[in-house]
C-alpha cells in the first residue's frame, strides 16, 4: 500500500498547498479520500485523473469537498478527449442528502451512499468507519490493503473510541488543528498531544501529522506529539509518501 499526501490544510489552503486530500494505491487501483480545495491541482502531479478509480469523502465542509465540482468538470472534458468515458464513483454519507446528490454528475461521476456501520470494499482496500466528534456528521476511516492498514482520523476533537480503532494501524493520519496549549473540543478538532496520545495507546507504528493550522510553526506541533508518542513523528505535506 501507497499513500501519498496530496492537500493537508485546514480550513483552506495556504499559498500554493491544498487542504485534506490523500491518494491510496494498491497495485494499479487508485483511491483519493478527501477532495479539499486545490487538490485536483495537487493530485495531477502524481496521477493523471483518468486513472483514479474511486473517491471516498469522509464528510461534507468545504476544505474536504471543494474540489469535486472541478474534478467532475475534468471528467466531462476528458470523456471529449477520450480518457475514460466511464463514471467515476464518489462514495459519501446519506446523511445530508443535498451535498449526497451533488456527487453524481451526469455520466460521468455517480455519487455512492455508504453505510458507516459496514466495511466498503474497493478494489483491493476494505474501509471501516468511526463516527467523529465533529460539528457535521463526519466519519474517520480505517483502510487495509490486507497486508497494511492506515487509519486517517478525518476532523474530529478527541475521542477514545479513536485508540482501539487505531490499534497496531501501521499509520496514523490524525488532524492536528492546534497546539498542546490549546483547546480544540468546542472547534471539533484536536491538538499535537491528543494526536500523540491516540498513537501511543494504540500502538500505531507512525504517526503523521494532518490538517495543519495556518499560524505558528508546525515543527512545534512534531515536537509536542513525540512527548506522548514514543515512534516516529512525521509532519504531512504535499508529495509525502509512505509505503511503496
Amino acid at each position: 500500500m501507497k499513500i501519498t499526501v496530496i492537500g493537508c490544510y485546514g480550513g483552506f489552503p495556504a499559498a500554493n498547498e491544498a487542504t485534506s486530500g490523500y491518494l491510496f494505491q494498491s497495485g494499479d487501483y487508485s483511491v483519493l479520500v478527501d477532495c479539499g480545495s486545490a487538490v485536483l491541482s495537487k493530485l495531477q502531479q502524481f496521477l493523471p485523473v483518468e486513472k483514479l478509480n474511486a473517491v471516498v469523502l469522509s464528510h461534507y465542509h468545504h476544505d474536504h469537498i471543494a474540489d469535486v465540482g472541478p474534478l467532475q468538470f475534468a471528467k466531462l472534458v476528458g470523456s471529449f478527449l477520450g480518457k475514460g468515458k466511464d463514471a467515476l464513483p464518489i462514495y459519501g454519507h446519506p446523511f445530508d442528502q443535498d451535498q449526497f446528490h451533488q456527487l453524481t454528475y451526469k455520466t460521468h461521476t455517480a455519487g455512492i451512499a455508504y453505510d458507516p456501520e459496514k466495511p466498503l470494499a474497493l478494489g483491493p482496500f476494505t474501509f471501516t468507519f468511526l463516527k467523529t466528534a465533529h460539528p457535521v456528521d463526519c466519519f474517520a476511516m480505517r483502510i487495509t490493503d490486507g497486508v497494511h492498514s492506515a487509519v486517517y482520523t478525518a476532523d474530529s476533537s478527541f475521542q477514545t473510541s479513536f485508540i482501539t480503532f487505531s490499534e497496531g494501524a501501521d499509520l496514523l493520519i490524525s488532524e492536528c488543528n492546534f497546539y498542546a496549549d490549546q483547546d480544540g473540543t468546542n472547534a471539533g478538532h484536536m491538538n499535537s498531544l491528543e494526536a500523540g496520545r491516540i498513537a501511543e495507546e494504540s500502538g500505531a507504528g507512525r504517526l503523521l501529522l494532518t490538517h495543519l493550522p495556518h499560524f505558528g510553526d508546525h515543527r512545534q506541533l512534531k515536537k509536542e506529539a513525540e512527548t506522548v508518542f514514543n515512534g516516529p513523528v512525521d509532519l504531512a505535506k504535499t508529495g509525502y509518501v509512505w509505503g511503496d
